[in-house]
């Protein structure tokens, strides 16, 4: 099957994100049908509300933001500054583990 990368709006941010193609392997892969309704910074604030984990930043209030590194949408639990690179959850994952 080919896939081709979708922008789909966020559910929750009302953000623009990109189901790339690799995505779409992978949630084909695991079974799933349906296309993800939340960005991946959303889906990962649901998953630890869900897990009980994220219950001391869940009144923390959340800041649109554009990944310095791949240029999505994102949002984050800081202020962004100007001159500061901000990244969106996977290209700070990147990042982190290649320092």
């Amino acid at each position: 099957m080919s896939f081709e990368d979708k922008s789909i709006l966020c559910c929750d941010c009302g953000t623009m994100f990109t189901f790339t193609t690799t995505e779409q392997e992978y949630f084909q892969s695991r079974g799933y049908t349906n296309d993800p309704k939340r960005c991946q910074s959303c889906r990962s604030i649901k998953q630890s509300q869900r897990n009980g984990s994220g219950n001391y930043n869940s009144n923390r209030p959340m800041f649109a933001a554009i990944c310095s590194e791949c240029g999505k949408d994102t949002r984050v639990p800081f202020e962004p500054r100007d001159g500061r690179p901000v990244y969106c959850s996977e290209c700070y994952s990147k990042i982190k583990v290649s320092r």
